[in-house]
This record gives structure tokens, sequence and C-alpha cells, in this order.
């Protein structure tokens, strides 16, 4: 598709010649990779979207997008203070985009930062997003908290001309209780948002409507797959998931060019509109109202030309009915079938040896291929998927069959639940319960073998150091209990001979809470002995079955050999 201009050239310039070469030159300049041919039109060699390009449904479920292109003209690393010459042509002009706006993708960039340094996302990235989707949320018509002040909807997903997407909100986003609708200044589709919606403004509401929480839901979806944005690739991958289309792709980074060349704040309200937009070729719509020239405040629309033809010219014929839209594969979708997953247990820490599958089928059981299947975690765990996301879309493969990614499990032991359901289309999911049980070992052993002998009343010289494994590999993490038992036969608390020491110097002979390092190993506290000589024993066991007896020798004081006794006989006479 062409790209279009939002805004005239200068007067003399706008002829179709010279727009052509105006156009072939921005997009070869500013678009890394994009190619032109001799009228403008762009091109990206080898990076049409395919089925492996896009991992995961767009953002925006492909919606309408502006196609307007920034200026010839980069900005002013510090724009000039008053009119410029043509401020139509000039980059300080386009680059300025509204404070809470800007605001909103800085912070994301920050808390993405953060949560996922390895992203790299930029905040210019979600400035560039923001233009081509919603014009900085209409020119930065938002209030105070972020909240866009007019709803920012894009067309119903209808299938005519568009995605099909049934409604999956029953409108409670877009107000639209038949298809769905991209809502918001970053163009959510509610299905996405569902999943992706984040609360970045911290009033504890994750509002598609709210910048803040639309820009940190933008960029948290850009970084997932472990992307990493500074690399070309990922970065083009991650683009392409949020709207699927190659002259996406290159408006994008058209934008995101001009922005790292320097941009500046302007109030809201007072941020440039765009003019074009990719379902319109030659129109002029906007997200929001045309305001009044330097007034900030919105006009009413202008009233809808009449229908009635001019006099004496034969009124206007029906329109023609629409094309009837043939059924997707997922409108034959009838319900959805465990794929044959098997038992889904995984210790602390590790991955599922087990994957979930489920098999989209039609009324008489038939697979059916081509089909979104979303795999949702839910229940109060941090298990994620391959990545760190909760969520992944799959498509069905011929034998309407989608496996999610694999499970990880994290710290969080108890049960969860792995939810299946068709994109797009309202038939009940199918749910699977996993589990994640504690850190375990099966085997504790000494590192050392020295004898542990301490004398009445003293202190054990050697501290007792274990190794915990599982199945021969070292077991970090697990949980170890130290006791000192009255015997192997008798293993309650004993309560005399050996003891540990609390946080106040008093003796305790059971220690809980007690964790194997990185590599299983684990150095329990000083040991102390009362006056009780003897033999004692400590038990350490695991989650898991480990267990070790390690023996204590307690010793007697020595009784010291009396000294001979003095001679009784007479001393002999000292010398003279």
């Amino acid at each position: 598709m062409a790209a279009h201009f939002g805004r005239r050239l200068r007067k003399g310039a706008a002829n179709t010649a010279v727009a052509a070469a105006v156009a072939a030159a921005l997009v070869a300049s500013q678009a890394p990779g994009v190619e032109t041919d001799d009228a403008g039109r762009q091109s990206t060699t080898g990076t049409q979207p395919s089925p492996d390009t896009v991992t995961d449904e767009s953002a925006t479920g492909n919606s309408p997008y502006y196609t307007d292109l920034p200026p010839l003209q980069s900005p002013s690393p510090a724009p000039t203070v008053g009119p410029t010459a043509d401020p139509a042509v000039t980059g300080d002009a386009a680059a300025g985009i509204p404070a809470t706006v800007l605001d909103a993708y800085k912070k994301a960039e920050a808390a993405l930062g953060e949560s996922k340094p390895g992203c790299n996302l930029p905040w210019e990235l979600l400035a560039a997003i923001g233009k081509v989707e919603s014009g900085q949320a209409g020119g930065g018509n938002v209030d105070a908290a972020g909240n866009t002040i007019t709803p920012i909807l894009g067309p119903a997903l209808n299938g005519e001309g568009f995605a099909h997407i049934s409604d999956t909100d029953n409108g409670a986003f877009d107000g639209d209780h038949t298809y769905d609708r991209a809502v918001g200044p970053m163009q959510f589709i509610p299905s996405t948002w569902a999943w992706a919606g984040r609360d970045g403004n911290g009033d504890g509401a994750a509002n598609p409507n709210n910048i803040y929480d639309a820009a940190l839901a933008a960029g948290h979806y850009l970084c997932r797959f472990g992307w990493d944005l500074s690399a070309d690739d990922d970065l083009r991958r991650a683009i392409l998931s949020y709207n699927n289309s190659t002259d996406y792709l290159n408006t994008v980074l058209s934008w995101l060019e001009f922005y790292r060349k320097g941009t500046h704040e302007v109030p809201d309200g007072t941020g440039p509109l765009p003019g074009n937009r990719s379902d319109v070729p030659g129109a002029s719509p906007s997200p929001t109202p045309p305001r009044n020239p330097g007034t900030g405040s919105h006009s009413p629309s202008p009233e809808p030309p009449s229908s009635r033809p001019p006099s004496g010219e034969p009124s206007t014929p029906p329109e023609p009915k629409p094309p009837v839209t043939p059924p997707t594969a997922t409108d034959t979708v009838h319900h959805l079938e465990d794929g044959g997953t098997a038992q889904l247990t995984a210790m602390a820490g590790d991955a599922f040896a087990e994957r979930v599958s489920t098999r989209a089928e039609s009324k008489v059981g038939k697979g059916v291929a081509k089909v979104r299947v979303r795999f949702t975690i839910a229940g109060d765990t941090d298990a994620t998927f391959t990545g760190g996301e909760k969520v992944a879309t799959v498509v069905t493969g011929t034998a309407g069959v989608a496996v999610a990614p694999a499970l990880k499990a994290g710290e969080k032991t108890g049960s969860f639940t792995v939810r299946a359901t068709v994109v797009g289309r309202s038939v009940p999911g199918v749910d699977y319960t996993a589990t994640v049980t504690a850190r375990a070992a099966d085997a504790l052993a000494r590192t050392g073998d020295a004898p542990l002998t301490c004398p009445v009343g003293g202190e054990f010289a050697d501290q007792v150091e274990v190794k915990a494994t599982y199945q021969g590999a070292a077991a970090d993490g697990v949980a170890v209990t130290a006791t000192l038992i009255k015997s192997v036969l008798d293993p309650t608390e004993n309560d005399k001979g050996p003891y540990f020491k609390d946080a106040e110097g008093n003796p305790v002979r059971t220690l809980t809470g007690l964790e194997t390092d990185a590599n299983g190993l684990l150095k329990l506290p000083k040991l102390y002995a009362d006056d009780n000589a003897g033999a004692y024993m400590l038990r350490l066991t695991t989650e898991g079955g480990a267990t070790l007896n390690v023996l204590l020798d307690v010793k007697a004081a020595e009784t010291p050999s009396p000294s001979p006794s003095p001679s009784t006989g007479e001393s002999a006479s000292p010398s003279a």
C-alpha cells in the first residue's frame, strides 16, 4: 500500500512527480530495509509477514492505522522558540509530543527497564506506535490522569476489509456487543487487553483508555517471548506482532528513527493530528473531532452531506448489498477437547516435563486447523510459559491440535489452572490443573568425615556441613530441618546434650527454615554442649525424604591423676 502524507508540501512542490520523489527519499532515508519503486510505493525485501514471523495474535487485530510519515527535515536538537519559516514541513513541529503522553512513554520505558532489562525497550518505539495508532492520543486529548477525553475506537472488526473478531468483552471496553474494536491510544482489541492490560498509573485498574496503562501494556506486549528490541530482527518481529502489515512496519520504523533524532514536549491537546488512514486512501479522519485552531477545544462534527440528488438527475440507485463473508476456520469450531495432556507436575523452579495440548473440533468431532487457541495461566501462582509470560496464543495444526509453550514452575507451591480458549469465538474452554511441589532432595551427605567431638560445657570446633542431591544432581533451595533427637529409635527432640543457640543465646534443639544454596550445600550454625557427656544424634531431613543422622560425641572432663605424697622421713640436714 502506498503511504499517504498527513500534511501538505510547500506550495509549488505538490505535484505528483515531486510528491513521489519525496516519498521515495523519505522511506529510503528513514526506514531501514525499506525499498521504493519509481512511484514511491513501499516494499520490504524479504520481510513480508509469514506464519513464523508473527508468533502471536496482533495487539490491534490488524485494525487500520495512520499512514502519515515524518517530514524530511529532522527535528533540531534544541527546538527553536517562536514561529519557524514553514512549520508544516519542519521537523520541530512534528516532533512535539503532548506532555502527559510523553511522560507515559518514558515511565513505561523505566518500568520495563527494571522488570525486563533484556528487552531494551526504547520509549521512542512506544511514541512511534502511539503516533501511528492514534496520533499520540489525538494530539494529547487526555486529562491530567492520562484518560482520553474522547473515546478512541477503531472500526468494527466484522470481516469486511478487516479481521473478523466477534465480541469478546460484551462491549465493556469498546461499547460494541457484536464485534470487537480496537480501543484507546495504543489501540488494543479487548481480547488482547484481557491478558496484556497493565496498571501503569497505580490506580488499581488496567484501563485501555488511559495512556499510562496503555503504554505500559504496549511495552510488555512488545517485550514478550524474550525479544531484545535492540536487535533488528526482534524489533521487526515485535512491531509486526502489533499489526501484521509490512506497510505498518515501515511507517513505525520511520517514526522511530525520527523521534530518536530529537523530540520535545508540547502542552496536552496541542499535538499535531494525523490525516491519512490506511483503510481510507486520501481521506483525513482523526480519532477525535477536529480542534478549532488555537483553542484546543473540539468543534462538532459537520453534518453529513445530503443524499438527495440535484434536480433533474435520476435518484441514487440502491447500494449493493455487502458481500457475504465466508465462514472462517474459527467459525466452524464447536468445542475444545483435551489433546492428550499428561499429568502436569513439577518441582518449584523446574520446567514441566509435559505440555498442555488442546484440540479444536467441529460439531462432528473433526479437527479444525488454523484456529487461534489462547492458553492462560490462572490462579495464585508465579508459574509462567517460556519467556516469562502468562498467556500464549498458538495456531492449531492440520489435526486441529495446539500445543502450548513449555510451563516453568515458580517458587509458589500448590495447584493452578491453565485455561485453553478459542480466540474470537465464544465456546467453552478447557481447564488443565498443574501442580508445583516444593523443592526436594533424595539424598543428604556430610562434606567431611572428621569426628565431631566436644568437651562438656564447650563448643564443637567444626560446624556440620552437608550436601543435598536429587537424582544425583545438586538440589538447590531445598528446605532442611535439623533436630537433636534422643536416639535413632526415638526421634523426639532431646532435652539434654548438644544444642544450637537462638538470637538471644538461648539453647534450641530444632532448627527450621534452613535452605541449601545454589550448589546444594548447607552449613549449620555452631553446636554447643551442656554438662552431660555421652553420644548424641543430630538428624537432618528434607522435602523428598532425604534423611541423615550425624553422631555427636560429648566427652567428660578428664580427672587429673593424683600427685605423689611428700616423704614422711627426716630430711637431710642442710649443709653448712
